[in-house]
């Protein structure tokens, strides 16, 4: 039997509780606090058939491995992420399609923070690399904050390869750089069929995903910092193509 992974944070267990209860095997709770929240997420649990302990706060950082558990942890056997099957169906869909490409990006802090904004901003879902790269921990979906629960993450063998695919698809794949062939992002169309790519602020896109960009765009800055997080300019890119998209519609 696969080892139980330990979830913290209200937003995500609140989540994890709502798409995934059948995964939950018990739900532990900080004992003696008195919080509205708290309790809510207790009578969902114990309303799904989840076993409800308390526990003490330094048990519930050593189940967490996080002294940001906010007072709840929860149980759950591994839960599937989506695969490249659902990235297919997704692409058989005849509508305009959004999707935030991830590459190169291995801290679990910056995936989680991305996913929460990909959430936001309605994206389709969020790709990445499987090997080199930051997965769905809990640590990333304490993050999210309930992002990754509404928000598809595929994680692909080869991204060079789904790049082609999205483009056969008829999705215009814009990654995101700082050099001569870039262009300002509002100048860009980031309306219809978008990939996003985004990567590692130090490394940037690797060669091969650089290479399968139709376009390349960067987000303009008068301060003295040139360089952005990641998940800050995830942000700042998400939001251009909203704003781009809600104008059309």
């Amino acid at each position: 039997m696969a080892k139980a992974e330990h979830y913290f944070g209200v937003h995500t267990v609140a989540a994890l509780l709502q798409h995934h209860p059948l995964a939950a095997t018990g739900l532990f709770v900080l004992q003696g606090r008195d919080d509205e929240r708290l309790e809510s997420l207790v009578k969902t649990a114990q309303a799904e058939g989840i076993a409800v302990q308390q526990a003490s706060r330094d048990a519930l950082t050593r189940l967490s491995g996080s002294e940001q558990h906010q007072g709840v942890v929860l149980a759950c056997r591994p839960i599937p992420t989506a695969t490249e099957d659902d990235l297919t169906n997704l692409l058989a869909q005849d509508r305009p399609l959004l999707f935030l490409v991830l590459d190169n990006i291995t801290d679990p802090h910056n995936l989680g923070a991305c996913l929460r904004t990909a959430a936001a901003m309605q994206v389709d879902a969020v790709i990445a690399p499987r090997d080199r790269a930051a997965s769905l921990t809990p640590t990333a979906r304490k993050v999210a904050a309930g992002g990754a629960e509404v928000v598809p993450f595929i994680q692909v063998t080869n991204l060079a390869r789904c790049l082609e695919q999205l483009k056969v698809a008829r999705v215009h794949v814009i990654g995101t750089a700082l050099d001569d062939q870039a262009q300002p992002l509002e100048q860009l169309d980031l309306t219809g069929r978008i990939a996003l790519v985004m990567g590692a602020e130090e490394t940037g896109m690797r060669r091969l995903t650089r290479e399968r960009c139709d376009q390349v765009g960067y987000i303009p800055m008068s301060g003295r910092l040139q360089s952005l997080n990641v998940s800050v300019a995830t942000g700042m890119c998400l939001y251009e193509a909203c704003r781009q998209r809600r104008m059309t519609t």
